[in-house]
């Protein structure tokens, strides 16, 4: 299965190249090449793997050498081998994930990079690989997220996409009425809770704040946390969600989607293909953008972004700086997320127009105004834990908000400090 899917990806890669005769560094490249990567899953190792050796055919005085690490593994391991034996290039995480990395000095400012057609065509991402006004490293692939929803359920009751909160709340309670959930959901791994907090804060008090939040420079007991709250207990107290979600993993709650007894479900575009599997067809799922709550907010998307950085301590800086230049083209990006499934984070890139989720996940990120990452990566891990289990326990639990708040707040004290 490898080796069909790396002359997959090399063949996809090698056609858009070639196709364009660019890339060429601006200097020669020689000497060696340390490439870490994460990516131990058959998709994305194979689509790596093609995508370095077509770099390598370009550049034949470059001995490049790659370490695949597995996810989990490398995520232990990332602080040591920055610190110890440092590759040229390694993969990580935007927004507070490489902030570790960037306060110790580990990563390189690659801003240099960030500048001319680059800098446009990545625009929507600037922000997640940005710290202190500079940019530390670059992405290579997205994903977004938004309600998938019933589409045959709503034309049957009536109902259209919401754009407001108005409308959604609206299209909830006839729903409800209608002895429909509004939304299935699984919270019994925490995560998908944080999904809920994280669009409705950035949509009730705007991206910076939810950001400033999560680096934890504002109080959970600020009076506009407990409005977020107040807009998510607007939903509880119409029942809009499945019973004893607590109960359920995210794929757990796909049933009640198909089924017919919950209308929507606010997720990742990785679920598209299991509620396919389980049921579902085009004509009858469909996806709108979580809509606007506080009118003028610019609205920013929940979309997590996997990144290339150059480690400081990197031996060869500049064939670091031309595989990350490389590998953000919109022509490699349109060939590695073709292979990978997932949107291409050049602007510039094209998509496979015949899936929809994935033509209209790409056009509202590159309209998107910022982009989050996601709460248990915009978070420290542990204030991510606490966090996300108080979400759990609101859902179930809203009268203990309060509560909740204050020890979120306690926590944030602790851990920041």
């Amino acid at each position: 299965m490898r080796s069909i899917l790396k002359a997959s990806a090399t063949a996809l890669v090698t056609t858009a190249v070639l196709a364009t005769g660019a890339f060429a560094a601006d200097k020669p490249l020689s000497g060696d090449m340390k490439i870490f990567l994460d990516t131990s899953n058959p998709a994305p190792r194979a689509t790596f793997e093609g995508v370095i050796a077509q770099f390598g055919e370009m550049h034949p005085d470059l001995n490049i050498e790659t370490t695949i690490i597995d996810r989990d593994a490398y995520k232990t391991q990332i602080r040591n081998f920055l610190t110890a034996n440092p590759p040229d290039v390694a993969t990580w995480y935007a927004g507070n994930r490489m902030l570790p990395y960037v306060n110790t000095g580990l990563f390189e400012d690659v801003s240099d990079l960030w500048q001319g057609d680059l800098a446009e065509n990545l625009a929507s991402t600037k922000t997640a690989l940005t710290i202190d006004g500079k940019q530390w490293g670059v992405p290579y692939t997205y994903y977004q997220w938004g309600v998938y929803y019933r589409k045959d359920i709503f034309d049957k009751m009536g109902l259209t996409k919401p754009t407001t909160w108005a409308e959604e709340k609206a299209n909830c309670q006839k729903l409800v009425d209608a002895g429909i959930k509004c939304y299935t959901i699984g919270t019994k791994f925490l995560w998908t809770a944080a999904g809920w907090f994280d669009y409705l804060n950035m949509r009730t008090n705007g991206y910076e704040f939810h950001m400033a939040l999560t680096a934890g420079k504002e109080k959970w007991t600020d009076d506009r946390v407990k409005k977020t709250m107040a807009n998510w207990r607007e939903l509880l107290d119409m029942d809009a969600f499945i019973g004893d979600h607590t109960a359920y993993s995210w794929q757990e709650a796909i049933p009640f989607l198909v089924d017919g007894k919950a209308a929507s479900y606010l997720m990742g575009n990785f679920a598209v293909d299991p509620i396919k599997a389980a049921g579902l067809t085009d004509d009858q799922l469909d996806f709108y953008q979580f809509p606007l709550i506080t009118e003028g907010i610019p609205m920013a998307e929940e979309a997590p972004t996997d990144t290339l950085h150059i480690p400081s301590g990197a031996s060869n800086k500049d064939a670091g700086r031309a595989f990350l230049k490389f590998v953000a083209s919109a022509e490699v990006q349109t060939s590695m997320n073709a292979s990978l499934g997932q949107l291409p984070v050049n602007n510039k890139s094209s998509v496979n127009t015949d899936d929809k989720f994935v033509r209209q996940g790409f056009e509202m990120l590159n309209g998107a105004y910022a982009l989050a990452q996601f709460f248990d990566r915009d978070a420290p891990a542990e204030m991510a834990k606490v966090g996300m289990e108080g979400f759990q326990e609101f859902m179930v639990r809203p009268d203990n908000v309060d509560q909740i708040l204050a020890r979120l707040e306690k926590a944030r004290e602790r851990i920041y400090k």
